[in-house]
């Protein structure tokens, strides 16, 4: 009798999920890098600068809720491989904008908002790939492999960026980093499949693990499972996990923009000591962040996912919340860099739960549900770009740091609104039995 060989494609998969979320964060941190070559070819103000920076934002936020919609129909492997060739492509496009156009920085907003609008599909997607292909006792570390990617490909990008830039200018940074979002977006499409019944590599003692630990014994059936936006829009659950996410959000989006001016400008720091504190709090990002979804995944399993899921989360963000205060709080600059980084990490111990949930609870509607979600965060990013200078100037840099210490202890509260049990497709059906007519 031969033994069931048990194969890992789906893990081969995460991993290269992971790979593409750091490339994402390549392409859209390395115009940070790069602005002041930008500005100074095209002839930018810092206003207009701002102005090319925010068109991304938007994008991202807007196309969030319709990528995640585009996915549930369209399966995982396909959209993710257009969204991966789209960012390549519109990165590419950066470089070839000409400041000697008269509409050059129409043309440069225009790209970006594009390039935002092909990476909103990113998480959306990968969620839903994460619904479909890992069993529920394993999707606390899968997501958080999938959103170490960004603490990876964030960290990487200045020394990256920079290195290019010094030696070939700022238009072969864009080059460089498109060209690497065409080549993985391919691979992606020749080693992925929809559903892990569909895929000539998986085993059948693979396959049966992951049906094994789906929610219902036809895994197939249950990760296509969706449900209409009334009863998505009626749930408690997406709102609350929604507004925790905005929270989330606006913590998060306070290093990606502020933390390196911070230390430079606030603190003192040379450029040297600036450069490197700063890949401190993306470091924590990508360790954190699977550290955080593995301990979801083990105390779902032993007690229950109402701690598992939302309880490492109330923790973390209490965490995160405790440490900007402190971290702001503190004298030295190199001390402050540390115990704020070490709130991005903290911070970071509750992002896989976010879309751990959201796959529970939303099934074969999760690329909707999660990229509903995920527009709250980037709305939370954005009010982060724009309230903190003023805040800043207002009072004083302390104090943009207090509130998004009050923004994560929000985020703690919104959690406990949070039953893991209750799913979308369940609460739908409850609902169709009370207005059921009954019999004459």
């Amino acid at each position: 009798m031969t033994e069931l060989r048990v194969t890992r494609v789906r893990w081969l998969l995460v991993g290269w999920i992971f790979v593409l979320s750091a490339i994402s964060y390549l392409d859209r941190v390395n115009i940070s890098i790069a602005g002041s070559s930008i500005a100074a070819e095209f002839k930018l103000s810092t206003v207009q600068l701002g102005t090319v920076f925010t068109a991304f934002l938007v994008g991202y936020a807007m196309f969030q809720t319709a990528g995640g919609w585009i996915a549930d129909r369209l399966g995982p492997r396909r959209v993710l491989a257009a969204a991966v060739l789209w960012w390549g492509v519109f990165t590419g496009l950066t470089a070839f904008v000409s400041a000697k156009l008269t509409f050059a920085l129409a043309a440069l907003i225009g790209v970006r908002f594009l390039l935002g609008a092909g990476e909103a599909i990113m998480f959306p997607a990968s969620n839903l790939f994460v619904s479909r292909w890992i069993p529920a006792q394993e999707q606390g570390v899968a997501n958080g492999i999938v959103f170490a990617g960004v603490g990876a490909g964030a960290g990487v990008t200045p020394a990256l960026i920079a290195y290019v830039m010094v030696h070939y200018g700022w238009r072969w940074s864009f080059w460089l980093t498109a060209l690497l979002g065409l080549l993985a977006g391919l691979v992606w499409y020749l080693i992925a499949r929809d559903t892990p019944e569909e895929h000539p590599l998986v085993s059948p003692g693979e396959l049966a693990y992951i049906r094994a630990g789906a929610a219902k014994p036809n895994t197939a059936n249950t990760m296509k499972e969706t449900v209409g936006w009334s009863a998505i829009l009626r749930s408690k659950e997406v709102w609350a996990i929604t507004l925790a996410y905005f929270s989330f959000g606006y913590v998060a989006w306070i290093f990606f923009s502020w933390f390196f001016i911070y230390l430079a400008k606030v603190r003192g720091l040379d450029l040297k000591a600036s450069a490197f504190y700063t890949t401190l709090p993306f470091l924590a990002m990508a360790t954190c962040s699977p550290l955080g979804g593995a301990i979801s995944d083990w105390l779902s399993l032993r007690f229950g996912q109402r701690l598992g899921r939302c309880g490492i989360s109330v923790f973390g963000l209490l965490l995160a919340s405790l440490f900007l205060v402190l971290g702001a709080g503190a004298s030295n600059a190199r001390v402050a860099s540390i115990v704020l980084a070490g709130g991005a990490g903290a911070l970071y111990l509750s992002q896989s739960s976010f879309w751990a949930l959201t796959a529970g609870i939303a099934r074969g509607s999760s690329g909707s549900v999660s990229g509903f979600m995920n527009t709250g965060g980037q709305l939370g990013g954005m009010l982060t770009a724009q309230l903190t200078p003023i805040i800043a100037l207002r009072w004083n840099w302390t104090a943009p740091f207090h509130v998004a210490a009050a923004f994560a202890a929000l985020g703690a509260i919104a959690w406990l609104f949070v039953d893991p049990a209750r799913t979308l497709a369940s609460a739908e059906s409850s609902r169709h039995k009370e207005v059921a007519p009954r019999p004459s």
